[in-house]
């Protein structure tokens, strides 16, 4: 999201803009609310959907096996196209992509809330994807190319790593909400009003956005980035469903995926403007905001529905109930990540805020392991839920500051979406992986605990087991990711081309002092 400061002619080449040759956007701070609603929407409506679905199964009559359809193909849509959204967004225009985004997810979003059967939800939750992918690295890029102050920058970043990282919380709050007092089409509909507010402003306040000039479509670059990433998710989302990573509809399609992405790099070094320039990732600070973002989109599944799943099912929480008892992490991540982008970042850069919040979030799932059939909120489960919300927003507004810093202006929307593919990839990955170890671990449980058929308490105590197994495993991720992530970073705050850094004083400063 943060990038070169842009003069107010177009750049033709790659390198950073120099600083300060544009006057700053009397109206940026209304833009930075209009993108804070739409991001909001889209972080909500991950979440939101989640807790409709059992209703919305009741009231569609459609099965078990086709209820994660309703999941997968906003996931197939959404992860499939966002390369390709996010380029189309550098060629024509940020604020055309931005407004279409906007109206047609809410026209879908209409569609879905008004679905008469399961065919008529899945397509409008496939449309949901297709301007969800239009949609997220737009907002990004908007952004990057709105605030060019770097104190500024830090603290509108800070607003929408806020949003970003407190939205998912948040969407289990509105959809309890809204599932118990209304209805589960609500949770479709409430996207209309919110995208309704963004569209006014965004067609009022946010200026015309430059194109890349003499910009092609990279077609072969498309079609095998968008064929792969349908491939890893659709695998992903078959182990998932499976709980099995033998069935030849995940490995086959896994393998698929991963050989059409080999291709897309391979193909990205030689193309005459490729859809990703290699100039976007190899960067250390962005590959690692890349990488951080994908090891958090992993390992934020164990938090969310694992979480969830014990609060609702073992001890008898309410949809609403569990919302709200997950307000302290939602708090605790606005929080975080303002404080981390505004003070923190400018001083110490990413590296330090990575392992910090990485490990946090480790120590978070190491106390969840103390969780049991009876356990109560203020002694076992509110101290893990504020510990991981405070590293989630440190990581979070690292990454909306770092992914696309110091990226040419005609890069700034395929560097945007190279942040939301990230954590997309990285969804697919922990829903299948965690759903199996889970699978796996409570079957082991029974096995080794049961004699004839099992006692509801015996399969509570199995539930939690696997549980627990899970908050392992997401441990050992955010344990990797600190280490990982944090080697790739490089040291210091974050510096363009010939810049200094903030605590470094200039040479005409230096000279003055004499």
């Amino acid at each position: 999201m943060i990038v070169a400061a842009h003069s107010a002619a177009p750049a033709t080449g790659p390198g950073p803009v120099a600083i300060g040759t544009a006057a700053a956007d009397p109206r940026r701070w209304l833009v930075l609310a209009v993108i804070a609603v739409a991001q909001l929407m889209v972080v909500l409506d991950l979440t939101v959907m989640n807790l409709a679905l059992p209703s919305a199964q009741n009231a569609l009559k459609f099965t078990a096996a086709d209820r994660q359809w309703v999941v997968t193909a906003y996931a197939l849509s959404f992860g499939g196209l966002l390369l390709f959204c996010g380029r189309l967004a550098d060629l024509i225009g940020r604020k055309v992509t931005f407004l279409t985004g906007l109206v047609g997810f809410a026209a879908a979003s209409a569609v879905g809330g008004a679905a008469v059967d399961f065919s008529m939800l899945v397509t409008a939750r496939a449309c949901q994807g297709v301007f969800g992918a239009l949609l997220a690295p737009s907002a990004l890029s908007l952004l990057a190319t709105t605030f060019k102050d770097p104190r500024e920058r830090a603290k509108a970043f800070g607003v929408y790593g806020a949003v970003a990282a407190a939205g998912g919380g948040l969407g289990l709050l509105v959809g309890g909400a809204l599932t118990s007092y209304l209805s589960w089409r609500w949770c479709m509909y409430v996207n209309v009003l919110i995208a309704a507010v963004a569209v006014v402003g965004g067609a009022l306040l946010v200026g015309r956005q430059q194109r890349t000039p003499g910009g092609r479509l990279d077609v072969p670059g498309v079609v095998t980035v968008s064929g792969g990433m349908f491939c890893l998710v659709y695998g992903f989302s078959n182990a998932a469903s499976h709980n099995s990573w033998r069935t030849p509809s995940a490995w086959g399609l896994l393998v698929a995926g991963a050989g059409l992405l080999i291709v897309f790099a391979l193909w990205q070094s030689r193309a005459a403007q490729p859809l990703l320039p290699p100039r976007v990732v190899l960067d250390r600070n962005r590959a690692g905001a890349y990488l951080t973002v994908l090891t958090i989109g992993a390992a934020t599944f164990g938090v969310f529905l694992f979480l969830i799943y014990y609060m609702q099912v073992t001890l008898g929480y309410s949809a609403v109930r569990s919302g709200v008892a997950l307000l302290p992490m939602v708090a605790l991540s606005g929080i975080m990540a303002t404080l981390g982008n505004t003070r923190l970042m400018p001083r110490f850069g990413p590296k330090p805020m990575v392992v910090a919040g990485m490990l946090l979030n480790a120590g978070g799932m190491v106390w969840l392991t103390r969780i049991g059939v009876h356990s109560g909120y203020a002694s076992t489960l509110l101290g893990p839920i504020m510990v991981t919300g405070a590293g989630m927003g440190l990581i979070f507004g690292m990454v909306a500051a770092t992914g696309t810093f110091g990226v040419a202006p005609q890069d700034a929307g395929v560097a945007s979406a190279s942040i939301n593919t990230g954590q997309q990839l990285g969804g697919s990955i922990g829903t299948a992986l965690l759903n199996t170890i889970a699978a796996g671990a409570g079957a082991h449980y029974l096995a080794g605990h049961g004699r004839g058929r099992p006692t509801p308490q015996l399969l509570q105590a199995a539930a939690v087991h696997s549980d627990i197994t899970v908050f392992w495993w997401c441990a050992g991720i955010f344990a990797a990711g600190a280490v990982v992530c944090g080697a790739l970073l490089r040291r210091g705050p974050l510096t363009r081309q010939g810049e200094r850094p903030a605590s470094e004083p200039s040479p005409l400063a230096a000279t003055a002092g004499r």
